[in-house]
């Protein structure tokens, strides 16, 4: 077999099962096609010595009959998971050098499963942004190209290493991380499928953190079926996270029937904003269409403090990162800061933090301590707070009436230029996420799979929000989705 890291986890697994190739060869597939991919700058960490004996172990497992669906599958681990004796900066100055000494508990999960560890892949630094540009290692760049025009468009963010590696075909699949939109966004730019689980349905133990009662670790794979193999082996209590549920992980890949016939899908009118582009409009209602005829109902709903999820996302993900961040000092562990003669503790602080953390940590941290300070408290943060069990409301009172998921786009635009946002207001920036933090302040499943292209030829996204822990059933309504809209592009390799 030749293009082996073009395989789908399911079609590896079944080609490791029948002897027809071995998790070695397979790995070597992918390490010589991230060798040639350079240009995409989208892993930062390569561990080519760890995934050959990863890989062999797993093909001595495949032999003996004791394999899970992922032995044997290479991987690209966001660098926001901490990974045993394998550098984890989360992108950030502030943590050059530092390699933990003992390993997430959603790696574990998949290395007990099987699954081999290419590298650690480019992101975000401390996952806060919506196009890797904010990245100490540079940006990662997305492998598709509007049509004939060569400029560099960022794959998403905050996990747009994992994007670009799994639509690039570098990896079988990725770990990302999702706390206001970082898996979803990323995958519909890139044409992949991504799903963010329910807050609590993965371990957050061990993944460097922005915001903890938004942060929700997730797959980012070639398709849904794909989604489903991975996240239940990502997926289960861990008595290290006290946010971890306690309830049994379904057999995800079962539940993809396809079959959707009485199922209610809401269309929530809200999500209709002024100035959204044709195109987005015209895919939102071709999905829409699909569904139906798959046999759905489809009902118009309201969620009617929409229009606050964006202001009450960026007050509250800032003040957690306020909070989080205040632990890298230059004290303990990671970078640390050239002291000058005199210079006592608090230059140190200063000096650490102000070189170590990029501009815009600089300042969602600075947005955050306001917020969070005793004069501003109860007006931003308190009140923030408040909007949000009203957004998490909206949601529930749409479920009582009997709407088993809900349509919407993933983003309001295709993938644009490197450098087209980021020198701008950081407002416009933060408008990528509008379709997707709703679904992380109310802590619900939601995954975005690529239903069609714009003009220029770039994949576009729609996103289904699942009810809380229905991720087997959200899974099959995308699986019938994916189904009826037969997307199946790759990006032209110019890489």
């Amino acid at each position: 077999m030749t293009d082996l890291n073009k395989l789908t986890i399911a079609g590896a697994r079944d080609a490791l099962r029948k002897g027809d190739v071995t998790s070695a060869e397979l790995t070597q597939s992918c390490l010589a096609a991230i060798d040639g991919a350079g240009a995409l700058n989208a892993f930062v960490h390569n561990t080519p010595d760890v995934a050959l004996d990863q890989a062999k172990a797993a093909d001595a497992r495949i032999k003996s009959g004791d394999a899970p669906a992922m032995c044997g599958i290479p991987i690209g681990v966001k660098d926001l998971f901490c990974t045993k004796g394998v550098a984890s900066q989360a992108a950030s100055k502030i943590l050059e050098g530092f390699t933990p000494e003992y390993e997430s508990t959603v790696t574990t999960q998949l290395f007990d499963a099987g699954a081999v560890m290419l590298g650690k892949l480019n992101m975000d630094e401390f996952a806060m942004g919506s196009s890797n540009e904010t990245s100490v290692y540079g940006a990662a760049i997305n492998p598709w190209r509007r049509a004939g025009d060569a400029a560099a468009l960022t794959p998403g963010g905050s996990s747009g290493g994992s994007a670009a590696a799994v639509a690039a075909d570098l990896c079988l699949a990725a770990t990302g991380t999702d706390t206001g939109g970082s898996i979803r966004q990323p995958a519909a730019f890139t044409g992949i499928t991504g799903i963010k689980p329910t807050y609590g349905r993965c371990s957050r133990w061990g993944i460097v953190a922005f915001a903890s009662s938004l942060d929700q670790a997730g797959p980012m794979t070639k398709d849904v079926r794909d989604a489903a193999i991975m996240l239940q082996a990502m997926c289960g209590h861990d008595p290290k996270d006290s946010t971890s549920a306690t309830l049994p992980v379904p057999d995800f890949e079962a539940a993809l029937t396809g079959d959707i016939r009485g199922k209610t899908i809401g269309i929530p009118r809200e999500y209709h904003m002024d100035g959204m582009p044709a195109e987005i409009e015209a895919l939102w209602a071709e999905g829409r269409r699909m569904l139906q005829d798959a046999g759905a109902k489809i009902v118009d709903i309201s969620l009617p403090h929409t229009k606050y999820a964006l202001p009450t996302y960026y007050v509250i993900a800032p003040a957690e990162a306020s909070s989080n961040l205040a632990r890298y000092d230059g004290v303990r562990y990671g970078y640390r800061a050239a002291l000058g003669k005199g210079d006592g503790i608090t230059e140190m602080y200063e000096k650490t933090r102000a070189e170590g953390f990029g501009s815009e940590v600089q300042r969602r941290v600075m947005v955050g301590t306001y917020v969070l300070s005793a004069g501003f408290y109860d007006a931003y943060y308190n009140r923030a707070r408040k909007v949000r069990s009203l957004i998490k409301r909206d949601f529930e009172q749409a479920f009582a009436q009997g709407v088993d998921a809900i349509l919407t786009p993933t983003t309001p635009s295709a993938a644009f230029g490197l450098g087209e946002m980021v020198d701008a207001d950081p407002v416009q920036m933060y408008l990528n996420d509008v379709f997707t933090v709703t679904v992380n302040l109310a802590g619900l499943p939601g995954v975005s799979l690529p239903a069609g292209k714009d003009s220029q030829g770039l994949p576009l996204g729609l996103q289904l929000i699942g009810q809380p822990w229905a991720e087997a059933d959200l899974l099959n309504t995308a699986f019938a989705l994916e189904q009826a809209a037969g997307f199946h592009d790759k990006p032209q390799k110019w890489w």
